[in-house]
């Protein structure tokens, strides 16, 4: 049976949590941010509006404020988050039970057992998008497709509320032309030492030689060739 995956990935979460409560800071651009001493200042979420003036996840406070100096902040509640997050899984658990939690606000769904008795995946995922919006308030946007790698990459291409498929037959099409860099665990470093080789794309990534890769990166470089 093909395996039919979906990543679930929660917009904006700690911000549309936020705004749950205090629904006048979606008009406003707006950040979650950590307690200087022990997160340093950094922004730990935006709305759009925060996003459009350039507000960057994990970016300095000072670094935010320049760029958009009317930015309201909110401190984390993360107990509050916490139980947003319980809420949204167990609607998951309503079409699968074969759940892999990462990090607070994304998830990976295995439905390919649940497929049959929902009729497709589609009525599942329109579903999943419909009631977490309903009732719980918050939006997703969800990847769908044959194994876990590209079903995050599938939730990141629309946002917010929105679903992306990859399939067999269109992967290479619409996976292969992205920035390596939007590949689960490659960063910055990664990033850089692909690029001095000329690896700029997941594409890049699948028609490197895994040897090389090996060579460049250790067993992590083989990882994300098969990933590619």
């Amino acid at each position: 049976m093909k395996r039919t995956i979906l990543h679930c990935d929660l917009n904006c979460f700690f911000a549309s949590v936020e705004m749950l409560y205090n629904p006048e800071l979606r008009d406003v651009p707006m950040a979650i941010a950590g307690d200087k001493e022990s997160r340093h200042g950094i922004i730990l979420a935006k709305n759009v509006l925060a996003k459009k003036a350039g507000v960057k996840t994990a970016e300095t406070i000072g670094d935010a404020l320049k760029k958009c100096p009317n930015l309201v902040l909110r401190n984390a509640d993360y107990e509050t988050y916490e139980y947003f997050s319980e809420k949204v899984r167990d609607l998951y658990y309503e079409y699968t039970d074969r759940i892999e939690p990462f990090g607070i606000d994304e998830c990976w769904l295995d439905i390919t057992e649940s497929v049959p008795y929902f009729g497709s995946a589609q009525k599942i995922v329109d579903a999943l998008l419909y009631r977490s919006r309903t009732e719980i308030g918050l939006t997703l946007s969800i990847g769908v497709s044959f194994n876990k790698i590209f079903a995050k990459l599938g939730s990141d291409m629309k946002k917010p509320d929105a679903t992306t498929v990859i399939t067999p037959e269109d992967f290479r099409e619409k996976v292969w032309p992205l920035a390596a860099s939007e590949m689960i665990y490659v960063g910055r470093a990664t990033e850089g030492k692909l690029a001095k080789y000329g690896i700029h794309t997941i594409g890049d990534v699948a028609h490197t030689e895994s040897e090389f890769l090996r060579y460049l990166l250790g067993v992590n470089g083989i990882a994300l060739w098969n990933f590619a």
